[in-house]
């Protein structure tokens, strides 16, 4: 899918994979290539690629302590993002994370285990308020100091759960909403995240922290927000899993907002049942944001129950006939997962609707920074912040520009300064052409094929890092049907391109999620694509 996208906030300069990088292969997969490229040496792990339930069985059976694998999980944080490879995907650490494991014990030593996330240690975005010693930047330097004076409802439900807030992480500064020629994962206060399989390449955004974080093992799971490709992006090209769930699913309340509309915080993890298991404590209704009360009777707390590697036989899957992209290896890696769920038993049904999707962007454009102005002036105005404003926030860069915007300015920021109210004829305009019309669209294309799903390549492999021009993502890109629906996505590693992964998404209607997890679990069974990072230096064709 063509898709312009949300990343930068604008036009991004457009240029073919083949184009990008020079084309190669690999005579296994036919879809990798040779890259030419020494490792940066990283010692093994002990918790590799463990996943919640792995972890819960060695804490059940003595193996480890929460206490013993939070302090694993900190020491590998300091040896590979702090030191190492400097993946610099951790912008801080909860300095109360050991106490909070230890507290875990010693229920589960007196017979109390909250949940299968009891003792689990999770990195969550920094955007999101967490009432501790933790700033809430989203990456910038005009928030220093912020410290939340209320959790977050989703912080809340992963304290009640039992987890372990283990830090926070980087992201795009603003949730990549100040400028048109960003640098996904980079912000003012955190520097720039890179990604763990070659570190020249950019980590996407705006949860580049989060998808490193797990793709890296630095946490068991994390937590990232999104508004238009920001968990799905950095999962698809960080090789783990990710869900963007239906708005409303998951309260926004106390997380640095940039869309009403679109935005949603959600699961990354590098299995589809943790995704599953994440997302089963994440949900619930809050007074505080009035979109959760869509969810009554829709929202549930086991989401493991639809995990079935044998229901694919009869699924209607969706996939745009029109070819994405131009590139060689990506259209046999997509061949190749077209014929896995064919072999399962699924039927792929050939629709048409990504031009049509395509063409409503410069209406999403809008409604983002009409309602950015107006619901980051409303986070402000109560929170512990320096600026109070949006306006302040620009001032405060101009100011600082030397620290501040190094790099790229914030033309973004503020063209949505200038924008009107939410009273505004352009901006309900605008949020019916996008939001409406999208979500009729979707539902009709749905409803006329049966389809269970949609499928597609969330996105190409990643990009160089480029703080100067800014992200060059290539042509094919699969964030926007989900996002202006707001209709839910996950997102599965589907193989290599280049040596670097690329996701398969799944999306449908609202509250869907039981199905794409049904069909994601599936595939991801049946594939086995997750493929541990390598941390090579540089990518030389």
């Amino acid at each position: 899918m063509k898709r312009r996208n949300f990343i930068t906030n604008s036009t991004i300069v457009t240029a073919g994979l083949g184009s990008l990088l020079t084309a190669c292969n690999d005579s296994k997969e036919k879809v990798n290539a040779q890259v030419k490229t020494t490792s940066e040496e990283v010692a093994s792990f002990e918790l590799d690629e463990e996943t919640i339930s792995t972890l819960q069985e060695k804490m059940t059976n003595g193996k480890y302590s929460a206490e013993q694998i939070t302090k694993l999980y900190l020491q590998r944080i300091e040896a590979i993002d702090k030191n190492g490879p400097k993946l610099n995907s951790v912008i801080e650490i909860n300095p109360d994370a050991v106490a909070i494991a230890k507290a875990m014990d010693d229920e589960r030593k007196a017979g109390r285990v909250r949940s299968a996330m009891h003792g689990i240690p999770v990195l969550i975005k920094d955007n999101i308020d967490t009432a501790d010693k933790m700033q809430t930047t989203a990456g910038s330097i005009a928030m220093e100091g912020n410290i939340a004076s209320k959790d977050a409802f989703v912080v809340k439900k992963l304290r009640d759960a039992g987890a372990v807030i283990l830090g926070k992480t980087n992201l795009s500064e603003w949730a990549n909403f100040r400028s048109s020629s960003s640098c996904s994962g980079w912000s003012s206060r955190g520097g720039q995240t890179k990604s763990p399989y070659i570190l020249d390449r950019n980590p996407c955004g705006s949860s580049a922290g989060s998808g490193v974080a797990v793709a890296a093992n630095l946490c068991t799971v994390a937590v990232g927000t999104e508004t238009d490709g920001s968990i799905t992006c950095p999962a698809s090209v960080n090789g783990i899993a990710g869900l963007k769930p239906t708005v409303g699913l998951i309260s926004r309340s106390g997380i640095i907002p940039i869309s009403a509309t679109q935005d949603t915080s959600g699961p990354m993890a590098r299995t589809v049942k943790d995704i599953a298991i994440l997302l089963g404590v994440m949900t619930g209704t809050d007074e505080a944001d009035t979109a959760t009360k869509q969810s009554e009777g829709k929202a549930l707390t086991d989401y493991t129950k639809f995990l079935d590697a044998n229901v694919l036989k009869g699924k209607r899957i969706g996939i745009d006939k029109n070819p994405q992209g131009n590139n060689q290896y990506m259209h046999a890696l997509i061949k190749k997962a077209l014929d896995v769920l064919k072999q399962q038993g699924a039927e792929i049904i050939e629709i048409t609707y990504a031009d049509a999707i395509d063409k409503l962007g410069k209406f999403e454009s809008d409604v983002l920074k009409y309602e950015f102005k107006n619901g980051l002036n409303k986070y402000l105005a109560s929170a512990n912040a320096k600026v109070k404003s949006l306006a302040e926030v620009i001032v405060f860069n101009k100011a600082n520009e030397d620290k501040a915007m190094p790099y790229f300015k914030q033309e973004t920021l503020e063209a949505s300064e200038k924008k009107e109210s939410l009273e505004s004829k352009v901006y309900k305009d605008a949020l019916q052409q996008s939001h409406t019309a999208s979500r009729k669209m979707i539902d009709e294309v749905m409803q006329k094929n049966k389809l269970d799903a949609i499928c597609g390549l969330t996105m190409g492999p990643a990009c160089g890092i480029d703080v100067v021009y800014g992200d060059r993502w290539g042509d094919v890109f699969l964030t926007a049907p989900a996002a202006i629906t707001g209709y839910p996505h996950i997102t599965v590693p589907a193989g290599l391109v280049y040596a670097l992964p690329v996701g398969i998404s799944f999306f449908g209607s609202a509250y869907s999620e039981p199905m794409l997890l049904t069909i994601a679990y599936a595939y991801e069974q049946a594939t086995k694509n997750r493929a541990a990072p390598t941390f090579k230096k540089a990518f030389l064709a």
